[in-house]
């Protein structure tokens, strides 16, 4: 199984990093608003779908390359932590706007809904890159891969579910917390500061 020590940077990492206003998020949020959480959820099972499918070819890939060329995965290994150092430097660096316009006409048909969460998920090259470059090192190549696999697909489904569906039921009182203050620039610079140390342990490591 994976190790406890691992889960344990990667639950508040990936918590702090899904929580934080994005693409998906900002989505759930408008539709919620617009359309209501039940119709919402269409498109959180699609975004889910589509989240597990990069992380599972994420994770496959790279742990082929861990098996078979030991050398290149060292190289990879060292590429990921400095992604991650860089994800983590923007998100510090980023100015914290957030941006939701409910005035446009939105086609609430289910398949639609499934289909627009799907492809968001599945079309993000950042989505890739991040699944690829956070996912492997807390892959163990000593235990079976499926078991460890399993451990961290739960926790991603689950948290990434759960701040969809924070945003899409916050709404508008949500939306006044995150565009008060500095709200949303102290929470990408939490999750920026976690993600930083995550590239500075995969690069040590």
């Amino acid at each position: 199984m994976i190790d406890v020590a691992a889960l344990a940077v990667f639950i508040p990492t990936f918590f702090f990093v899904s929580i934080t206003p994005g693409m998906c998020m900002t989505l759930a949020m408008t539709l919620g608003m617009s359309i209501g959480v039940r119709r919402t959820l269409w498109m959180m099972i699609g975004e889910l779908l589509g989240v597990a499918s990069v992380a599972i070819a994420a994770v496959l890939g790279v742990a082929s390359v861990m098996l078979n060329y030991p050398d290149a995965f060292a190289i990879l290994k060292w590429v990921g932590g400095a992604y991650l150092i860089y994800i983590g430097v923007n998100m510090w660096r980023a100015k914290g706007k957030m941006s939701v316009d409910t005035s446009k006409p939105i086609d609430v048909s289910r398949k639609s809904l499934f289909t627009q969460g799907f492809v968001t998920a599945i079309a993000n090259p950042k989505g890739w890159a991040f699944m690829i470059s956070l996912l492997p090192p807390f892959i163990s190549v000593e235990h079976a891969v499926a078991p460890q696999l399993l451990v961290l697909l739960g926790v991603i489904m689950t948290t990434e579910f759960l701040s969809m569906l924070a945003y899409a039921t916050g709404g508008k009182s949500l939306r006044l917390f995150l565009a008060r203050g500095d709200n949303i620039k102290w929470m990408n610079r939490i999750a920026g500061s976690l993600m930083v140390a995550v590239g500075v342990w995969l690069s040590l490591d």
